[in-house]
């Protein structure tokens, strides 16, 4: 992963205990562009577990809480990508492409794996098309020379906050009072909602951006 001006602001990356195991992983760790890869296995694993639970319901509160995990993973994978890659030296163009390239493999298998979970594939396929919109709108407007957007409503964390949360929801709350298959469902037309939005609003600062620039 790269890391330049075009950063993603992270205020995790600012916490003690993140500097020091950046600082491990630094020292003796595996490569950024590894860590990437490490964090797309786990958004892999995640979109599995979701979908886990509709294959095997007897055991669906432990997949929920599995794909939590992969979630977290996945997002602490990409926070350290970056931190490795600037505190050893080696970011370079070419770890622009391990940053982009597993993101929109993790997304995708997180959203299409909730789309499985809630007995609707075709909204977890939305889903993920509208988050990779978002994506592709900031990497096209920065090309063009505008600032790199990350803003919300649904950018990556936003999502996958949302993705944990109904997780750990589906997890703890029983069966028979927790909605079934309602809640990842509802989660996820918020997000494919929320990514159109919010790539309509990036277009928008962008458009306006390089117009102030003119």
């Amino acid at each position: 992963m790269t890391e330049d001006t075009h950063r993603r602001p992270i205020a995790a990356r600012n916490l003690g205990v993140t500097q020091r195991i950046a600082a491990m992983l630094i020292a003796r760790g595996p490569s950024p562009n590894g860590i990437s890869l490490i964090g797309m296995a786990a958004g892999l694993a995640a979109g599995l577990a979701f979908a886990a639970t509709a294959w095997l319901p007897g055991a669906a509160w432990l997949f929920w809480l599995l794909g939590a995990a992969g979630v977290q993973a996945r997002l602490l994978a990409n926070l350290f990508d970056g931190m490795v890659a600037v505190g050893r030296g080696v970011a370079s163009p070419v770890g622009e492409l391990f940053n982009e390239v597993p993101d929109r493999v993790s997304d995708t298998a997180v959203l299409v794996g909730l789309g499985v979970a809630a007995g609707d594939v075709a909204l977890g396929l939305v889903a993920a098309l509208a988050a990779m919109l978002t994506a592709y709108v900031r990497t096209t407007a920065r090309s063009a020379g505008a600032p790199s957007d990350f803003s919300g409503p649904m950018a990556k964390q936003q999502r996958m906050a949302l993705a944990t949360a109904v997780a750990v929801w589906c997890a703890v709350v029983p069966a028979g009072w927790s909605g079934g298959a309602w809640a990842p469902w509802v989660v996820l037309l918020v997000i494919a909602l929320g990514s159109v939005f919010t790539a309509w609003r990036r277009l928008a600062r962008a458009a306006a951006a390089l117009e102030a620039a003119r």
